[in-house]
């Protein structure tokens, strides 16, 4: 059976995100519902996966990243990021879904990692 995985890295400093929130939602009937919240330990990840087990299905999800807290507890002021939320679709539950966030104040991106 496959898992859902993520990583968080700041940009701004070239480390780990450490106590990043990350909350996983399951999109239903045009609605997010939530299935989980974590946060990310020393390495950027979470300590383990966030669906495994026959507990991933296809379908829709989202990860609502809180960037403003993350931010905020470093110090640094950022007006533009609140919460970053990637929303993708899984259409084989047999395979790895890794979903990587690379955050600064400013931007981010993401795509989907092996």
């Amino acid at each position: 059976m496959g898992k859902l995985t993520s990583h968080v890295l700041d940009t701004s400093t070239g480390v780990p995100a450490q106590g990043i929130t990350i909350s996983l939602f399951e999109r239903r009937d045009g609605e997010s519902i939530l299935i989980k919240t974590v946060q990310t330990n020393s390495d950027g990840r979470c300590d383990e996966p966030l669906l495994s087990d026959g507990n991933l299905s296809a379908g829709g999800y989202e990860l609502e990243f809180d960037a403003e807290q993350y931010f905020n507890d470093k110090g640094i002021d950022s007006p533009f990021l609140k919460d970053v939320v990637i929303r993708f679709y899984i259409s084989n539950a047999e395979e790895n879904y890794h979903v990587p966030l690379l955050i600064s104040p400013f931007s981010y991106s993401t795509y989907r990692g092996s």
